[in-house]
């Protein structure tokens, strides 16, 4: 398991002085009008049971900008369901911080366990299976609200993604506990888990009031622009994060350093690679949307905004989120107006538009000629 060190004098990204251009044709920009009400609201509730247990574990969790997250990815909607999907937002990036701290406690077993009480815990309420604390106190609020909200379905759909998040995180650990950084058609299949695609989308059709019947939701091609959505964006964090979690011993399990371990270079070098292959999905994820809205009906073409919100949301929202632009290896609290400096590109970095040779990738393809 990873282990880390304290945090020292701010130095140098290994990456390099700036982040690549981002390829990322789809509009920008986007919010919800109510933002800062949703996330007044949001911080009044997260003090109000205590979730952070001194004022810099508040600062760390506030820089998340879970808020700005959430009303980029539902820029209409529900509030009351928007400012519940930021609740939950908080605190699933305190117990993301708990999993990746580096603490000899968060080994494998306990990351497995905790996600396996957590999902029972989202079926059955009363179950009683973790120890009384803020953030089960916290947990149960979330839960009750939850169920008194969503439809059967959409509780059923929540659930599930919630169990990707969580097998993400458990495949992460144990990556991490054993030292052997994964293959890349490995880290293709199983890295964008722990980003909760699937989590995040059910409340922006819970929020937008979108309803796709079953055997739309959860049609081979739509299913395979919703994993590519997911793959772009993990590739995104991985570079916005990567100077927060670049403390590591061993390295943290990321898009740059399995590919570094791959060609046997410094992460700087394996960063063309990285965005070279995260912008051929891009494109693939452009095409098979607009085969998917080509005489596609109200719901399902509101389904492919909300992917183009979560992707274009989330470049816009990291950039600007102290988390990773102040990082906490780096600083004792957050920098409240740290920024990155996002360049846009007009082109993708690999010109490619068949797939890439990879098993876990190339699938998708085939949803264009079907």
């Amino acid at each position: 398991m990873a282990t880390a060190h304290r945090p020292g004098p701010p130095r140098p990204s290994r990456l390099g002085p700036r982040l690549p251009a981002f390829y990322c044709p789809l509009p920008q920009g986007l919010v919800h009008p109510e933002a800062k009400q949703v996330e007044a609201r949001a911080v009044e509730w997260l003090d109000a049971f205590g979730l952070y247990r001194d004022p810099v574990e508040r600062a760390w969790g506030l820089a998340t900008h879970s808020a700005d997250f959430s009303c980029r990815l539902i820029p209409e909607g529900s509030v009351e369901a928007l400012l519940l999907f930021t609740e939950w937002n908080y605190w699933a990036n305190a117990i993301d911080d708990w999993q990746d701290s580096g603490a000899a406690e968060v080994r494998t077993a306990a990351v497995v366990d905790h996600g396996a009480r957590l999902v029972r815990t989202l079926q059955d309420p009363g179950a009683a299976l973790l120890p009384d604390s803020a953030v089960t106190r916290a947990l149960a609020d979330l839960v009750r609200r939850t169920h008194a909200l969503l439809t059967p379905f959409q509780l059923r759909r929540f659930v599930e993604g919630t169990r990707d998040w969580l097998l993400g995180a458990a495949w992460q650990a144990a990556g991490a506990e054993s030292g052997v950084m994964p293959t890349l058609n490995d880290f293709a299949a199983l890295g964008s888990l722990a980003n909760g695609t699937r989590f995040s989308l059910t409340w922006s059709d819970v929020a937008r009031d979108i309803r796709l019947p079953a055997d739309v939701l959860y049609s081979p091609a739509l299913e395979a622009l919703t994993d590519a959505a997911g793959f772009v964006v993990s590739a995104d964090n991985d570079l916005f994060s990567y100077d927060k979690d670049d403390h590591l011993v061993p390295r943290e399990v990321n898009l740059i350093n399995v590919i570094a371990h791959r060609e046997n270079c410094p992460p700087a070098e394996a960063v063309p690679a990285a965005v070279a292959l995260r912008d051929r999905v891009m494109v693939l994820f452009l095409a098979l949307r607009a085969r998917l809205a080509a005489g596609a009906e109200a719901p399902l073409r509101r389904r492919l905004e909300a992917l183009e919100h979560y992707v274009a949301g989330c470049i816009t929202w990291q950039s600007r989120a102290p988390r990773y632009a102040s990082p906490r290896n780096r600083h004792h609290l957050p920098l409240e107006h740290a920024r990155f400096a996002v360049r846009y590109s007009d082109l993708p970095a690999d010109p490619g538009t068949g797939p890439p040779d990879l098993p876990a990738l190339a699938s998708w393809w085939t949803h264009l000629r079907s």
